[in-house]
């Protein structure tokens, strides 16, 4: 029989071998020192020089667009996908559809990036700012996809079919009821979404072209020629936001929840 005590000590080993490497780099972003591994004192030099490198924040800028346009991208898509596989269960080709949906979920980032690649090069298409949205609303929307069909799968039915029963026309069902109550899934979606477009390498660093390097590509390109304060400051706020929208997808899921269970009770209390 396993003691709380062994099973505290190995979850806090687990945490420390996660996350004492980001402390790290978290507090030596904040090191007067040039040096980044001998502590000069606290500073927040290094903050105000980032902003100040026009790479860094073209790089940044570029990472935010491409976050936003593909996070809102595969947020309708995977929407649109959670819908097609919960209220359609029957037609031909679900099983592939499904399958497809998935995929990138259990697929390495290198086979998606490549396979991504191979296809622009096919088709003609130059590498740039368009593939890498591309090819981030590929892998993200499955995500957003699962997030969604969770959501649907405990929603009550019973709201939709009044509003039709009353003639109110699909689509106007659609954003009138089923969309506001499926929105905290959506918005959950998104916020993830936007988080893995936002600190992806492997993926865009197959399909950018000139003009389009992302923040984590250019961070990559840095440290490899040595690690600077500067990195450590942009990584730091890479890391809040990652955390920032993680938290909010979090949340975003957990009242999701909340609201279905007060739907059922609702509707439970609706039948007696």
């Amino acid at each position: 029989m396993k003691s709380p005590k062994f099973d505290a000590t190995i979850l806090t080993l687990g945490f420390a071998f996660l996350y004492i490497p980001i402390v790290i780099l978290v507090v030596y972003s904040f090191n007067a020192s040039r040096l980044v591994t001998v502590w000069g004192g606290f500073s927040l030099q290094w903050y105000r020089t980032m902003w100040s490198n026009a790479g860094l924040m073209d790089a940044a800028w570029v990472t935010a667009r491409v976050g936003v346009i593909s996070a809102t991208t595969g947020t309708v898509l995977g929407t649109l996908a959670a819908l097609s596989l919960v209220r359609f269960q029957k037609f031909p080709g679900r099983m592939l559809f499904s399958g497809m949906i998935y995929a990138p979920l259990v697929m390495p980032e290198v086979i998606t990036g490549l396979s991504m690649l191979l296809l622009f090069v096919a088709m003609g298409i130059d590498r740039g700012f368009w593939t890498v949205i591309i090819a981030h609303t590929t892998f993200t929307m499955c995500y957003v996809a699962i997030v969604v069909q969770s959501r649907l799968l405990t929603f009550d039915r019973s709201l939709e079919e009044a509003a039709l029963d009353l003639g109110c026309p699909p689509v106007k069902t659609f954003f009138k009821i089923t969309l506001p109550l499926i929105f905290p899934a959506v918005i959950a979606g998104w916020m993830l979404a936007f988080t893995l477009s936002l600190d992806d390498l492997v993926i865009a660093s197959f399909n950018t072209g000139p003009g389009a390097t992302t923040l984590p590509i250019k961070i990559y390109s840095q440290v490899r020629l040595g690690v600077t304060p500067e990195i450590n400051a942009i990584c730091t706020i890479l890391i809040g936001l990652v955390t920032i929208g993680v938290i909010i997808a979090s949340i975003g899921t957990k009242r999701a929840e909340i609201r279905r269970i007060r739907d059922e009770h609702v509707a439970a209390r609706g039948t007696t």
